[in-house]
């Protein structure tokens, strides 16, 4: 069919025109990636939590799952202002706070670290070096001497939008296409020149205006679980779509199964933001951690993830959804399929039914 050859997937050497989104914190799988680029889409991996010599292993892992395009994701913004350290004193006064939800949990506290994430600087170093065939990113625009480098090694480059002022700063860099992402997205919003607050426009609206503003292809993202939101993204220009909450779902991803349950169970109809888990605005499914965690003072990111994920550790060795971070996009009661390739294989039939009746 004819919607499958989009200047984006005959760039990218795709069968269609369907990326997986990466995941961060620990949720994506080279299984997950390797499945989806075999089946004919473009499988991602969220790489931002490893460390330099992680990521260039993961590369090589993947190579050996796949001979097809993959990618691998970054947030270019590593930290919140003020967020690269803290004084001995203000750790143990926030530690105090999150004690009772510690105990609750029969966890240890975390100890305070000489460095909360890794740097930006030096994972995108380890993706130069391992050079895999797609390199996307979030919360702002590499340097323009990584973007040379990118180009110098053939690795092609996704940057993230919000808005349409975001777009063009990113075709001005020379990125190879733009992911235009609204806000019914599962998991972070990744504004990086106004506050995420601030940019709340949904994804029917955000991608014709980011579409007539541009020159080189867009890809639609936000809410789009099934073929019909596929079809939409389309007609509306996009040249391919990301598609996150569903493939999350997939026995593949490396979320707990609680959480795969709860997305894939039909009966989830309300997804909140909140910064409370990481100290970055994301979608969740609302749960008792989150309650919680509302009432305690919030920190910058990284240091409200560092806080947290002791948390995440705990009740995903229980399979708690309670106290789990319940990333879901606004669209996840269309969520049914638990095998990637099936979930992929169906989205291209049922797009193909939707044109073959146009």
């Amino acid at each position: 069919m004819g919607w499958q050859q989009t200047a984006l997937s005959k760039k990218l050497g795709l069968r269609y025109p369907i990326i997986q989104g990466p995941f961060g914190g620990g949720l994506s799988s080279t299984a997950l990636a390797a499945s989806v680029a075999n089946a004919g889409g473009l499988g991602s991996f969220g790489a931002h939590h490893l460390a330099p010599a992680a990521i260039v292993e993961l590369v090589s892992t993947l190579r050996q799952h796949t001979d097809k395009p993959f990618n691998i994701n970054l947030w270019v913004s590593d930290h919140d202002p003020g967020a690269l350290s803290m004084t001995v004193e203000a750790y143990q006064q926030h530690l105090r706070q999150m004690m009772p939800l510690y105990q609750r949990l029969d966890i240890e506290p975390p100890s305070q670290p000489d460095s909360f994430s890794h740097r930006f600087e030096e994972q995108v170093q380890a993706v130069l070096d391992a050079r895999p065939p797609v390199f996307s990113f979030v919360y702002g625009i590499p340097s323009a001497d990584i973007i040379e480098q990118c180009k110098r090694r053939d690795i092609f480059l996704l940057g993230t939008a919000t808005t349409v002022k975001e777009a063009l700063a990113l075709q001005d860099a020379g990125v190879d296409a733009v992911v235009a992402t609204g806000f019914e997205a599962g998991g972070h919003r990744v504004s990086f020149i106004d506050e995420a607050e601030t940019v709340l426009t949904g994804t029917i609206s955000l991608i014709p205006q980011v579409v007539d503003a541009l020159h080189i292809p867009v890809i639609a993202a936000g809410g789009i679980a099934d073929a019909r939101g596929i079809a939409a993204a389309l007609v509306l220009g996009a040249q391919g779509v990301q598609i996150g909450t569903a493939f999350l779902a997939c026995n593949e991803s490396a979320t707990i199964a609680a959480h795969k349950a709860l997305l894939r169970s039909g009966k989830v109809h309300n997804t909140v933001l909140s910064r409370r888990m990481t100290g970055r605005l994301a979608r969740f499914i609302p749960n008792h951690a989150l309650r919680e965690l509302e009432a305690l003072p919030q920190l910058p990111f990284p240091l409200q993830s560092w806080f947290y994920s002791p948390i995440k550790r705990a009740s995903a060795a229980r399979d708690d959804a309670e106290y789990f971070s319940l990333y879901a996009s606004q669209s996840v009661s269309l969520i049914k399929h638990h095998q990637a390739a099936a979930l992929l294989r169906d989205l291209v039939a049922g797009v193909d039914r939707i044109y073959s009746s146009m």
